[in-house]
């Protein structure tokens, strides 16, 4: 029988609530998909406080670089219109 260290590593998300989205709970390694859902369940859910989970195979899974911050997202920074401050907000309108 293989090591759990040689197993694949699982990045698992959690949504408390309905309505919530989910949200980054941690990690764990597993042999397959199906394996990995039951363990995350008891390991990240055991007082009952989710009520849906992802695991989702941390090879699958691509993200940019802390250290890349300012280059990456440079191109939005002459955007000011996606900014809810650029607009007014008429009068009257609630829950914006």
């Amino acid at each position: 029988m293989t090591g759990t260290t040689e197993w694949p590593l699982w990045e698992v998300f959690v949504r408390a609530r309905r309505g919530l989205t989910h949200t980054h709970a941690g990690s764990l390694h597993a042999p397959d998909a199906e394996l990995a859902l039951h363990n995350a369940r008891d390991l990240y859910t055991r007082r009952s406080e989710g009520v849906s989970i992802w695991v989702v195979p941390s090879t699958a899974i691509t993200a940019s670089s802390p250290d890349e911050k300012d280059p990456f997202f440079e191109p939005a920074g002459d955007k000011p219109y996606r900014h809810p401050t650029f607009y007014e907000i008429p009068e009257g309108v609630q829950h914006l």
